[in-house]
């Protein structure tokens, strides 16, 4: 009879694994299951990751002001700013994609059956 997953336990090892009886852990966890962490690239995997959050938000915000300038929401003077500005932020995206030597496909996270993020 196999004991059950312990209340604190949440992870696919191999705690409550057939024959383990005390549902104590028997072992490390097979090394596919396992988070590589590399120190080497922890400072560039964040980075990338924030990038493409906020790639993300730039694209929206892009999209979005297009859709007011269409409407005739703006004031010309409003029309400027908004493009100097989304500008001014795709410059400073490559400069930080550059600084981690990231490309802008980098940040196009795939979500599997759901396709390219971006």
């Amino acid at each position: 009879m196999t004991s059950p997953r312990p209340s604190h336990c949440s992870c696919p090892c191999s705690c409550a694994g057939p024959g383990s009886g005390t549902g104590a852990r028997t072992g490390p966890a097979p090394r596919a299951r396992r988070v590589e962490l590399d120190p080497d690239t922890v400072e560039r995997d964040l980075a990338r990751l924030v990038l493409t959050v906020i790639e993300l938000l730039r694209q929206l915000m892009e999209r979005q002001a297009l859709r007011r300038v269409e409407v005739g929401d703006l004031t010309e003077e409003q029309e400027e700013r908004l493009g100097l500005t989304l500008m001014l932020l795709e410059d400073r995206m490559g400069v930080l994609r550059d600084r981690f030597g990231l490309e802008p496909d980098d940040l196009n996270i795939d979500l599997g059956p759901l396709g390219k993020l971006l």
